[in-house]
């Protein structure tokens, strides 16, 4: 007698181990507050928002795990998501990759969302879910630049730098979260791919290096980074109108 498959899972690992120098002193960037909940709140609430979504793993910041469990404990957060807090590493690949660890068997696409991306729509975190259902290994979602971009040879910080091309704007795409992947296929990348330095800031750059296909699915506006003062302000902005005409 065969045995019955495993239900398929779909979980969220959200690395927010980082100290957001960027937004200045005092608390991680994850857990500033955006209309009086920390960004960290914002970020689980939007991935638990997809009905696909089953359970969220926050990579909480080596010395800060209990803090996190505290946050997501006092905070309303779907009844039908599951929730774990496991501490980080020194760099965000580390991070990634002890949030994969902890994911059960069960769990066969993995969506890895930045904390500091606090407002993405849910329409978008279905986008890249279903796009990897349909059998994309890796899917990012991202918007054409409005700006045109050059290369050049960096230099020292207020120097003049020289141009050393011109990309072609439309091939394009500024990339967002979360990005989705087949979870065999992302765990063969953090277990292949060797980054030097900080270690990796985008999960499917390191699909890529595998060789494996990445594709992309619309982003969205809203699905901003947070990280810098006036972004912090954009964002409330962004989240004072969804209230106004949501009434949440």
């Amino acid at each position: 007698m065969s045995e019955q498959p495993r239900p398929s899972r779909t979980a969220a690992v959200i690395p927010a181990a980082g100290r957001g120098v960027r937004l200045g002193p005092g608390a991680p960037k994850a857990l500033r507050a955006l209309g009086g909940t920390p960004m960290l709140i914002h970020a689980v609430r939007a991935m638990a928002a997809s009905r696909h979504v089953s359970l969220v793993v926050v990579v909480a910041p080596p010395a800060g795990a209990a803090e996190v469990r505290h946050l997501l404990d006092e905070h309303a957060l779907p009844e039908r998501t599951d929730f774990l807090v496991v501490p980080g590493g020194d760099t965000r690949q580390e991070s990634v990759k002890r949030g994969l660890d902890a994911l059960p068997d069960t769990v066969s696409t993995v969506l890895v969302h930045d904390a500091a991306r606090p407002l993405v729509p849910v329409d978008t975190v279905d986008a890249v879910i279903e796009a990897v259902r349909d059998g994309a290994p890796a899917v990012v979602p991202a918007l054409p630049l409005a700006d045109t971009v050059k290369e050049v040879e960096p230099g020292a910080p207020g120097a003049p730098e020289p141009v050393l091309s011109t990309p072609v704007r439309a091939r394009l795409r500024a990339v967002q979260t979360p990005q989705g992947f087949d979870r065999a296929t992302l765990l063969r990348a953090h277990e292949q791919v060797a980054v030097d330095g900080e270690g990796a800031t985008d999960d499917a750059g390191m699909v890529e290096q595998l060789g494996e296909p990445v594709v992309v699915v619309p982003g969205h506006e809203e699905a901003f980074k947070v990280t810098r003062p006036l972004d912090l302000v954009l964002a409330e902005a962004v989240l004072a109108r969804r209230r106004a005409n949501d009434g949440f």
